[in-house]
């Protein structure tokens, strides 16, 4: 076992990958000899050179069109959005040309690409670089949608995205990039679809993935203090999702928390919440809860970043609103 920080676990996972198959390649803005926006390539452009770790210009369209490109023609290229906000200028490409062609070439044709898409607020980026936008990707079919808590399952989930056949949107969180966790000495490709327990309990499931899995955590510990025994559940995969873990969890339970930093309104949380409705409703026994950003931009202050952003509070209020 060693530790190792969230985005050492990415890179980790990239440069495996790099190693066993030329054919694997990383590229977008200042991922190469600057190591990339946050630093997770850093030392790639040394180790595979500048023809496997790719700058390219400032157009998000053109990165993930070269991505598409690359990938029908068997290549497997990871293509690195600098802020998952800026997905919205390369939609075209993503949703109309990598989530359809392989269906609309009867299955003739593979598009083994990733993603990698950091997300969230928390850095103080204001409005236009702190979004959390995987609802709009979990909404498309053709496309896989991965979102890590931590290095472990970052570097398993890398190496299962580079090897899939499948477009696969890597959602990273931007405030996790730091934070240590230990890994085991050999990390082996997580399944997508297999979501983790990470706390046993047995009075409420807190359902959550990315940096609100430490939110959850955090009030489960609360809880505990007034006698409630929280589950938490890192979905690690939001498609395919793992639904019998969840129920699973229900039918100890019989209550529910959904939690993500995403603005409540239409947020991926909804979608889960309703699977729950349709095919697990008379194992609850109090109403589905949901907790999420407030329905406004994300602000620069701090401040007022923190009042709009979900937190451990949040979670604890909503739960002991179920009882």
């Amino acid at each position: 076992m060693r530790k190792m920080t969230y985005a050492e676990g990415i890179r980790e996972g990239m440069s495996v990958k790099m190693r066993e198959n030329p054919d694997v390649f990383l590229f977008g803005e200042d991922v190469g000899k600057f190591g990339g926006c946050f630093g997770v390539s850093a030392g790639m452009w040394d180790e595979f050179g500048e023809m496997r770790v790719r700058d390219t210009p400032i157009s998000e369209g053109v990165i993930i069109g070269a991505a598409v490109g690359s990938a029908a023609c068997g290549l497997k290229p990871i293509a690195e959005l600098m802020f998952i906000d800026f997905l919205t200028v390369g939609m075209d490409q993503l949703v109309n040309q990598a989530a359809k062609m392989r269906y609309m070439f009867g299955g003739k044709i593979n598009l083994p690409m990733v993603v990698r898409l950091p997300s969230g607020g928390g850095i103080g980026a204001a409005a236009q670089h702190s979004q959390s936008l995987e609802a709009w990707v979990t909404h498309i079919p053709g496309l896989k949608v991965v979102y890590p808590s931590n290095a472990q399952d970052a570097y398993g989930l890398m190496l299962t995205a580079i090897d899939d056949d499948n477009p696969v949107m890597f959602i990273e969180n931007k405030v996790l990039y730091s934070v240590k966790s230990d890994v085991e000495d050999e990390v082996k490709p997580i399944p997508f679809g297999k979501a983790s327990v990470l706390r046993e309990g047995t009075d409420v499931t807190l359902i959550s993935y990315g940096r609100q899995v430490f939110d959850c955590l955090k009030a489960a510990e609360k809880l505990a203090k007034d006698g409630i025994n929280a589950e938490v559940i890192d979905l690690r995969s939001l498609f395919p999702l793992d639904k019998a873990t969840i129920f699973k969890s229900l039918e100890k339970t019989h209550k529910v928390v959904i939690v993500s930093e995403e603005a409540k309104r239409g947020a991926f949380t909804g979608e889960i919440a309703s699977i729950i409705a349709e095919e697990s409703f008379f194992e609850l026994d109090a109403p589905i809860k949901r907790v999420g950003a407030l329905n406004t931009p994300v602000p620069f202050a701090t401040n007022l970043e923190n009042y709009v952003l979900p937190n451990e509070q949040d979670i604890v209020l909503a739960v002991k609103s179920q009882f």
